[in-house]
């Protein structure tokens, strides 16, 4: 008798409309038509190439000292000063231009790290816990009800407070407390399609429940959660930002948002602008992100029949 391996397994037909990877291209070509969502990629790609390409092509040091130009305003407010510095200088002459790009860009970083390692953690135990059931569910489903207890707040304080507060400590305690609602809404797709057709004709092939989760069920994940990453971006962003505020951040003088903010609220009375910058800069990503993922959202509730 001949035996068939998982690489002589043709492909099990699965309806277009249970597709994950073609629905989320539908929602993506959806959102692509929206003038919102193109209105938001725009500020965000104008962002991402000003603070990748500015302070390399400026040449200026956002660590840089300067105790002759310190404090001098935006030439904007009338100020008899130079455009080598467009939004002005920080208390130790340092310019506010190039240091809210920098800052910008490890934001962008841990932000966008944060999500990815939230996905690859939620989603991993959310399918296997929606396929598997039994013992494997219930054990997986109380560890997200143990995490889910613990505000991420208070966790990444804790964790950060007794530790050094780098850049991968900081994405790891974030990924780490914010997983669980990738799990879950991972775990309700898979337990759905776990009884369907091709699943089962996958298995009467020999196909090993790791190949079925990863080339069937996984796909099947995109739709629900595309949305929820993109939006989730723009959260970790502000959580970043908290952390560096109270100092449990990137330490100086490496530039962030948060602690840029925090150095700048000394001087809000006679030096605006170094508290205002960044949180512009801020607002204008969080705001274009927030578009994108709107934009997203109202797309898969098109697709799915929800209301638009």
């Amino acid at each position: 008798m001949m035996s068939v391996t998982e690489t002589d397994i043709p492909a099990v037909p699965v309806p277009a409309t249970q597709r994950g990877a073609s629905v989320a291209r539908r929602i993506w070509r959806i959102a692509l038509a929206s003038n919102e969502f193109r209105f938001g990629a725009a500020i965000f790609i104008v962002l991402v190439l000003a603070a990748l390409l500015y302070p390399e092509l400026s040449g200026i040091d956002p660590t840089k000292m300067s105790v002759a130009t310190r404090l001098h305003a935006p030439p904007f407010m009338g100020e008899k000063w130079s455009w080598t510095a467009p939004l002005g200088t920080d208390q130790i002459g340092r310019d506010m231009l190039v240091r809210s790009l920098v800052g910008l860009r490890y934001s962008l970083l841990i932000g966008l790290s944060t999500v990815l390692v939230m996905l690859i953690i939620g989603c991993s135990l959310g399918t296997i816990a929606g396929y598997y059931g039994g013992r494997v569910d219930m054990v997986i489903m109380r560890l997200t009800d143990a995490q889910l207890s613990i505000p991420m707040i208070i966790l990444a304080i804790t964790v950060l407070g007794v530790s050094r507060p780098t850049i991968p400590a900081i994405i790891l305690v974030l990924g780490l407390s914010s997983w669980p609602v990738y799990a879950r809404v991972t775990r309700s797709v898979v337990m759905t399609e776990r009884k369907r057709e091709y699943v089962r004709a996958a298995e009467i092939y020999g196909a090993s429940d790791f190949r079925i989760m990863v080339r069937l069920l996984a796909p099947l994940v995109l739709p629900p959660i595309i949305f929820v990453s993109v939006l989730d971006v723009a959260r970790m962003m502000i959580f970043e930002s908290i952390l560096g505020f109270i100092g449990l951040g990137v330490q100086p003088p490496t530039p962030t948002f948060g602690n840029i903010i925090a150095d700048g609220r000394k001087y809000l009375l006679n030096a605006w602008w170094i508290a205002t910058m960044p949180g512009v800069f801020l607002c204008l990503c969080l705001t274009s992100i927030n578009l994108m993922g709107a934009s997203l959202e109202r797309a898969r509730n098109r697709i799915y029949g929800g209301k638009s």
